[in-house]
């Protein structure tokens, strides 16, 4: 249990770091947001590359920090009856979920998109809007960010077994909100 816990802490590690890289890309796509409204405010002038970067780095901040969502417990869940099982049972559920939907989501999403990435890598194909943006980077975010959910689901698996075992705390003790 000690190595898979080792393996829990570097994933949530890595996607720590994958956060702490994406949240700066906020403050670019405002940035560029904000500089290209002005450009065609003040000077009747707009770019295609500026709107579609904007689309970019949204789209990165979206698919890339998915995964510290899920790590920092911050992704939608319905509560109606779950908040009322007890602490185990609603481990086991978060099991059964990362087993039977969120891996098989990530899993399919992943193997459904690569042949369309690596077809507009080859072909180094650009968006077809006048000055656009290459259609690579923003094509290969997507099984970036879909290979560090699943990750993160990994991760949150093993915590979830070590705490089922007595290994491990809780793993929702450390994102819990307090009751207001």
């Amino acid at each position: 249990m000690a190595g898979l816990l080792a393996l829990s802490r570097a994933i949530d590690r890595l996607n720590m770091i994958v956060h702490k890289s994406v949240m700066w890309l906020v403050l670019v796509a405002i940035l560029v947001s904000a500089g290209n409204a002005v450009m065609r405010k003040l000077f009747s002038m707009s770019s295609n590359a500026f709107l579609e970067a904007q689309w970019y780095l949204f789209s990165a901040v979206f698919l890339l920090a998915a995964a510290y969502a899920l790590q920092k417990g911050e992704h939608v869940k319905i509560d109606l009856v779950y908040g009322r099982l007890s602490r185990r049972t609603q481990i086991w559920i978060e099991i059964l979920g990362t087993l039977f939907f969120l891996f098989p989501f990530c899993f399919i999403t992943v193997v459904l998109v690569w042949p369309v990435v690596a077809d507009k890598l080859a072909t180094g194909e650009t968006s077809a809007n006048a000055g656009g943006l290459a259609m690579w980077p923003v094509w290969m975010m997507i099984p970036a960010g879909f290979i560090l959910l699943a990750l993160q689901g990994l991760s949150e698996l093993i915590k979830r077994f070590a705490f089922l075992a007595g290994a491990a705390p809780d793993p929702a003790s450390h994102h819990e909100k307090p009751a207001h």
